[in-house]
């Protein structure tokens, strides 16, 4: 009789380890592209998460994650290693259970906003980028507690999916905090789709000033407004600021 299959975190421990993974406490593998790969340290305890799909990946793309989760590696060869990983097809080996999270309701009020935002996406992209930045769905999140805005991006190709900027914010600061906080998104989307690191370094604040903005914004979110839904989003990567 056959044996019966590994389950995908011990098989991923095994393959790890044997590729020089220092030891951790507990590995957990699921099947969400949230977050690709974390490593959280909490209590003295190590957990690794990945996704289950690269249980079935080449030695290569392990051995990149091994790099990334090593500290002593220079940043140069992590940021290799990640693009390795992340172009690793993990959903064609661990399809994605269908999402249940629960979307953000719209609220009467989000049509002009939304509207708004659209309007001047296209201006501030003909006005700063020569209208090279594609268009993308601007989302009002009802969420985010912490954040003024923020891009989603594909983890795997890279490219941008959409910005969302917080409902509180949009609803209860001046138009021109509104429109900085898009402008802010604007960047990343920029940075993303010439192919940049989407970050807060050095590439993104000389694009900052170039554009007419502060290169780190924040501001202090009502925290006791009965309104607003609770709940904040994990991410890519969140005190308040424009991500």
């Amino acid at each position: 009789m056959p044996a019966a299959p590994a389950e995908p975190a011990a098989l991923l421990a095994r393959r790890l380890s044997a590729l020089g993974l220092r030891p951790v406490d507990r590995l957990v593998a699921h099947a969400n592209r949230t977050v690709m790969v974390s490593w959280t340290l909490r209590a003295g305890r190590t957990t690794l998460r990945l996704h289950r799909g690269y249980a079935l990946a080449p030695d290569r793309v392990l051995r990149a994650i091994v790099r990334f989760l090593t500290p002593s590696v220079p940043r140069v060869l992590r940021r290799l290693a990640e693009r390795e990983f992340l172009t690793f097809p993990v959903e064609e080996h661990a399809p994605a259970a269908p999402a249940r999270r629960r979307a953000d309701r719209p609220r009467p009020g989000d049509l002009p906003i939304l509207a708004r935002l659209a309007e001047r996406h296209r201006a501030l992209n003909a006005l700063h980028f020569d209208g090279t930045l594609g268009e993308i769905p601007i989302r009002i999140s009802g969420r985010m507690k912490t954040r003024l805005g923020e891009l989603s991006i594909d983890l795997r190709t890279g490219r941008p999916i959409e910005i969302a900027i917080s409902r509180s914010h949009a609803t209860r600061h001046p138009w021109d905090e509104v429109e900085h906080t898009l402008l802010h998104e604007m960047v990343h989307q920029w940075q993303a789709e010439t192919g940049r690191p989407v970050d807060h370094r050095g590439g993104f604040r000389k694009k900052a000033r170039e554009v007419g903005i502060l290169p780190q914004a924040r501001r202090p979110m009502p925290r006791s407004r009965p309104a607003l839904p609770a709940g904040a989003a994990e991410g890519t990567r969140r005190v308040a600021r424009e991500g």
